[in-house]
């Protein structure tokens, strides 16, 4: 059976009494219907374009983009009724807020004459000296219908985002009391994330991809891998026209330091990414901030086309415009977590009118509203009045108690949630790896998969975009290439060309010391890349656009080629120009133990990134942790002489396993000798007398040992300066093996701080 992405046949709204009359485009689907089918998708799109380019003026012409079939048989679907009703009930929420604390609130109370406390407020079940109870959802119900734009209106404070979080389970498990049900059943956590889509208020997105890159990438993530690539770059095109962005497709999105689209194109572009696979469910936090009135106008006509389609669209929106009133099919005004509204736009003035404060004919409806309320939140009784209000004209207009409403929606439609499911998917809707073919399953959660792609496409995916976002901000590996390089160009300069004599052993201690903790300390710059991605990673993540697992290896990936070349470069500037031991084997070693030296540090850091909520603080610890990890590396004090309660810090040091490698790696010929004779005497006050003077020191000390001692005589060996220096435990190789081991733990300590720290809900 084909299906298509976007639904053919657009369901009436269910508001029946418009604000005011249908406008061009309804008058369109009314004369497509009459004429022999409901319009496609492109057709749709098309008079959108027309329409908005005689509003604007812009000359654009909109292409026409046919329907995106899933199918190969191009047969129509019938059209059929998917009723969907999202029904909450007595949601509460409450927060504890710290007190502050004042001279008065601490002393006792202060009586009066009859006995009564000065405090006329009675602490409320909870609350202490310290903390108190904000109720922040107090008691709201309603429900919200497939085909329709339910709003959530309010002044700033009044719970409209809050109401939208506990709505799509952004909510810690425990804290919200009351029902979210969707067609009388109660929505578990995985299936509400499949089959629905949260748009942030806040842009989160790459700046250095273009609009069309970043859809694209949005449907190689949340559309199925069986879908061709030529139809997701059609479903992307299409999206793109659906917005409004046609001429800013090939535009960067840009940041601070690079110029890209406008606020309002920045806006369509993250609703877009939220869209593309055509969910059930969608839910908006001011989906028209940033925008001008005619943009806004065509995002919420695009969201209503979006709920004709089958979907539940529930938004935010602090002050709709005249036009976009008469998009709304449903409204919830808000004040102070309560309810004091709730019904269609047309329902407003008879309301007002009822509660004594009629609407005047000239006056928008949602300003005289909200006016009214915030008068009504400074008046000594507050909004206490216009609540009862509600609630006793809620009564009287739906008489029918809310818990039954969603049983009679059932038995009228005769589906239960499972079959509406079934039929939105049949029609093409949850088109992120959603199958007819699991329709048998009586768990409404098995019919659609957790994910969309297979863990290796998403990993792909996740590299590929992260390589072009890197690439096209080349700067950024500049800094960190120039660093190691004149770093590793001081370093060779002031070590050069060190000879095997006693201070020669002493500088390649120094020389190994410094380049290890270097390598480290060059890897703090990691710590901002995931600090930038966070709230894109906790967007994505939240509904299922990839596994965390898939993000924690991809981003291990696309290190690992800047960290190659880095190691190369710094190896290459420092191994010959100091005169290291070893050969072309010393170097490769040499080279690989910087390289896991950069992979190790490079991972703690990450680790840090997902832990330390801020760059400054990260930077701090950082540095912090480095510099201890250098001052127990056994570089300023040997192993033997740490004392036993820090020896464990000795063993957690980074910097000890690098720094034992490549003293192991140049001391590790038997051979070669670096104290011979009279150099036994150098950094000892015996090494300024006369050198005559040095070789009776020397036939003296023969006849008293009973050996021959010349100036030639071998006396110290590298195996000698390994033993000195405590480097005893491990071998070279066991010390990289242990150095890649670290990363490979911090990285998994990373992938912990993702599973913790990314849930994105309130507490």
């Amino acid at each position: 059976m084909s299906s298509r992405v976007v639904a053919d046949n657009a369901l009436p709204v269910t508001n029946t009494t418009p604000y005011f009359g249908m406008t061009e485009l309804d008058d369109y689907t009314r004369r497509s219907a009459a004429i022999g089918g409901s319009p496609t998708l492109g057709q749709l799109l098309k008079h959108v374009g027309d329409v908005r380019k005689e509003v604007v003026g812009d000359g654009s012409e909109t292409p026409v983009h046919q329907a995106l079939e899933i199918g190969d048989d191009g047969v129509g679907i019938e059209p059929r009724s998917l009723p969907f009703v999202l029904s909450f009930n007595n949601l509460t929420y409450s927060v504890k807020v710290r007190r502050k604390l004042t001279f008065s609130a601490i002393l006792p109370r202060r009586r009066s004459r009859l006995g009564a406390a000065a405090d006329s407020e009675a602490p409320a079940v909870g609350d202490s000296m310290f903390s108190r109870t904000k109720t922040l959802l107090n008691d709201i119900s309603g429900e919200a219908r497939d085909g329709e734009i339910m709003a959530v209106l309010g002044a700033s404070g009044s719970g409209k985002s809050t109401l939208i979080d506990a709505l799509a389970n952004r909510i810690a498990k425990g804290r919200l009391k009351g029902t979210v049900a969707l067609n009388g059943e109660a929505l578990d956590s995985r299936l509400l994330k499949v089959i629905s889509a949260y748009v942030m208020q806040d842009d989160l997105l790459f700046p250095m991809l273009t609009v069309e890159e970043t859809l694209m990438f949005a449907a190689e993530f949340r559309l199925p891998r069986t879908l061709s690539k030529s139809k997701k770059k059609a479903r992307v095109q299409a999206l793109i026209d659906q917005l409004g962005i046609r001429n800013a497709a090939k535009t960067v999105i840009g940041d601070e330091g690079h110029r890209g689209v406008s606020g309002g194109e920045r806006r369509r572009v993250s609703i877009g990414i939220d869209i593309i696979h055509d969910p059930i469910i969608l839910f908006l936090d001011e989906p028209t901030s940033g925008l001008d009135s005619t943009s806004a106008f065509m995002v919420v006509k695009v969201l209503q086309r979006i709920a004709q389609s089958g979907s539940i669209v529930i938004m935010s929106i602090h002050q709709p415009s005249y036009r976009i009133l008469g998009l709304l099919d449903r409204m919830i005004f808000l004040s102070r977590g309560q309810t004091v509204y709730s019904g269609s736009p047309a329902q407003l003035p008879s309301f007002f009118a009822e509660f004594g404060h009629p609407i005047p004919d000239a006056e928008n409806r949602t300003e005289f509203a909200l006016d009214l309320i915030r008068d009504l939140e400074g008046s000594p009784g507050g909004t206490k009045s216009l609540v009862e209000f509600n609630k006793s004209w809620q009564s009287m207009k739906h008489p029918a108690p809310a818990a039954h409403s969603n049983n009679t929606v059932n038995d009228q439609n005769g589906m239960s949630l499972k079959e509406a499911i079934s039929a939105s998917i049949s029609r093409g809707k949850l088109v992120s790896g959603a199958s007819a073919t699991n329709t048998n399953s009586s768990n409404p959660s098995s019919m659609v998969p957790t994910f969309a792609n297979p863990i290796w496409m998403e990993m792909a995916t996740l590299s590929k975009r992260s390589f072009l976002n890197s690439r096209r901000m080349p700067e950024l590996f500049g800094i960190r290439l120039g660093a190691v390089m004149v770093t590793g160009f001081i370093l060779a300069t002031m070590f050069w060309k060190l000879d095997n004599s006693p201070k020669g052993v002493q500088e390649r201690l120094g020389f190994f010391a410094f380049a290890m903790s270097t390598t480290f300390y060059t890897t703090a710059d990691a710590l901002p890349v995931f600090l930038q991605e966070r709230y894109i990673f906790m967007r994505e993540t939240a509904y299922n656009a990839y596994r965390r697992s898939s993000y924690l290896v991809s981003h291990a990936l696309v290190s690992l080629p800047s960290l190659l070349f880095l190691s190369l470069a710094f190896s290459s500037i420092t191994f010959w120009a100091v005169g290291l031991d070893g050969g072309i084997s010393g170097f490769l070693f040499y080279f690989l133990i910087i390289f896991a030296s950069f992979w190790a540090g490079n991972s703690f850091v990450t680790f840090l990134s997902g832990v330390v909520p801020h760059v400054m603080l990260g930077y701090t610890i950082v540095v912090a942790i480095l510099a201890y990890f250098l001052l127990f590396s056994g570089f300023f004090i040997n192993r033997d002489r740490i004392p036993s309660y820090w020896i464990w810090f000795h063993y957690m040091s980074l910097v000890k396993y690098p720094y034992e490698a490549v003293l192991q790696n140049e001391f590790q010929d038997p051979v070669k000798c670096f104290v011979r004779g009279v150099q036994i005497f150098d950094n000892t006050p015996l090494g300024s007398v006369p050198e005559a003077l040095k070789l009776k020191l020397l036939d003296s000390m023969s006849n008293t040992l009973g050996m021959k001692i010349t100036s030639s005589t071998c006396l110290t060996t590298g195996a000698d300066i390994l033993q000195q220096n405590g480097v005893t435990d491990l071998s070279k190789w066991n010390c990289l093996w242990v150095t890649v081991a670290w990363g490979f733990l911090f990285r998994f300590l990373f992938y912990l701080s993702l599973l913790v720290g990314s849930k994105n809900k309130r507490r």
